[in-house]
């Protein structure tokens, strides 16, 4: 037994405070900055994808993909955005999210396309239907380049 005032005794396991009581002093607040600090402490996690913390302005190189998949409508249309996604999504969310919606948004127009070609009247619609995708796919492109998450309307969301 210990006679010590204040120092508890080893046999009788730790100290206990009554229900509600606050905590010894040096639990739960943070340390004074620069004095034994960990690092990162306090700090917010990684960004999902890599790359810039959320809010950050997309880099150019960044914008430039995000545009690439974008105006692939033109080109390659669904392997452009999807190419895109595979190489240069984990390295941003910027660019990960704009190729996602230019391949929802390119295989909503496929779709339609195939929907509208099947039937004898939908012929004709199938032009206006490419000239749709044409306007919208400019517009997401200048957006993209000034670094805005553009979203497209009327679009099926078939990819995450």
């Amino acid at each position: 037994m210990n006679s010590e005032p204040g120092v508890p005794d080893p046999d009788q396991g730790p100290p206990t405070r009554p229900y509600g009581a606050p905590p010894p002093p040096g639990y739960g607040a943070a340390p004074p900055p620069g004095r034994g600090t960990a690092p990162g402490y306090g700090a917010a996690p990684p960004p999902a994808y890599g790359g810039p913390p959320p809010g950050a302005p997309p880099t150019s190189d960044e914008t430039l993909w995000a545009v690439l998949s974008h105006v692939s409508f033109f080109v390659i249309a669904l392997i452009g955005p999807l190419i895109v996604m595979l190489v240069k999504g984990n390295e941003s969310r910027f660019v990960r999210d704009q190729a996602v919606e230019a391949l929802n948004f390119h295989l909503t127009l496929l779709i339609a396309s195939v929907v509208l070609a099947l039937t004898l009247i939908g012929l004709p619609l199938v032009l206006l239907v490419a000239l749709w995708g044409a306007v919208f796919t400019v517009v997401a492109a200048v957006r993209s380049s000034r670094g805005e998450c553009y979203r497209y309307p009327a679009t099926l969301r078939l990819v995450k």
